[in-house]
């Protein structure tokens, strides 16, 4: 081979190597994230979330991408969702109530879809049974949905004296009615007269807790909900200044000054 073929032949090599070197390299995996609620993680949810992928060997930006979305408005989760399954991700994590689930659902039945919520799998067609899930679902459930019955009675106990006790839902969260429904059955198990709050905006949380003041409300049952959720301060703050005992669904209402 002459001289100026060889430095010819070199110099192409280790033009084109680089590039032939990475896209053998493994591509970082990207787990979406979504939320109902609000566009911003919830700040103990995101940090339980990095530990456990921190546990099993994956950081944020070293061998793992995330792309988060969240939105408050439930009509808006499923284009969300939607967008997830573009870019392509290796996996959905569904976080803060069932509508993130159903969204995820609805829009793909071969990437994985985790997820974390109050909800009853099972009654909400996610999984098939608690031993096997089946389908691209699995996760977590805390059932609160299910313990309306109970932090009715532990109300009642907390605040004997309530004639009335409000059970505050979002109008806007597909799965309100049935919430209500659930409510509404404890309530007449036990001869409790619940009147029902609803509230979908901020505007509309300082408006519902001036009626049950008006009401004369002894006592407040908060539903669970993604946009309660990203409000808990402000939830609790109003339930404070209103004199008003109220139980929550989650641990962040208490952190912020809530009762039970």
């Amino acid at each position: 081979m002459k001289r100026r073929e060889f430095i010819t032949l070199l110099v192409g090599a280790a033009t084109t190597w680089p590039f032939g070197a990475r896209a053998q390299q493994p591509v970082m995996p990207v787990v979406g994230y979504l939320r109902s609620g609000g566009d911003v993680p919830n700040a103990t949810t995101l940090a339980a979330f990095h530990k456990g992928l921190n546990e099993v060997g994956y950081v944020e930006g070293r061998n793992v991408a995330i792309e988060y979305r969240g939105t408050d408005q439930y009509d808006q989760l499923v284009a969300q969702a939607a967008d997830l399954v573009r870019i392509p991700v290796a996996v959905i994590f569904a976080v803060a109530s069932a509508n993130a689930v159903q969204a995820a659902m609805t829009v793909t039945k071969t990437i994985p879809i985790v997820f974390a919520n109050g909800s009853d799998p099972v009654r909400l067609g996610f999984v098939a049974s608690l031993n096997r899930p089946g389908g691209n679902a699995t996760g977590v459930s805390f059932f609160t949905g299910t313990l309306a019955a109970k932090r009715l009675e532990l109300l009642r106990e907390l605040a004997p004296t309530a004639t009335k006790i409000a059970f505050l839902v979002n109008p806007a969260n597909p799965r309100s009615a049935g919430d209500v429904s659930e409510i509404q059955a404890a309530a007449r198990g036990v001869g409790q007269d619940v009147i029902i709050l609803r509230a979908s905006t901020m505007d509309e949380l300082e408006a519902a807790f001036v009626d049950a003041l008006d009401q004369r409300v002894g006592a407040l049952l908060v539903n669970g909900d993604g946009f309660f959720n990203q409000s808990g301060n402000h939830i609790a703050v109003l339930a404070a200044r209103h004199q008003i005992p109220a139980s929550y669904t989650s641990r962040e209402y208490i952190e912020a000054g809530g009762l039970m």
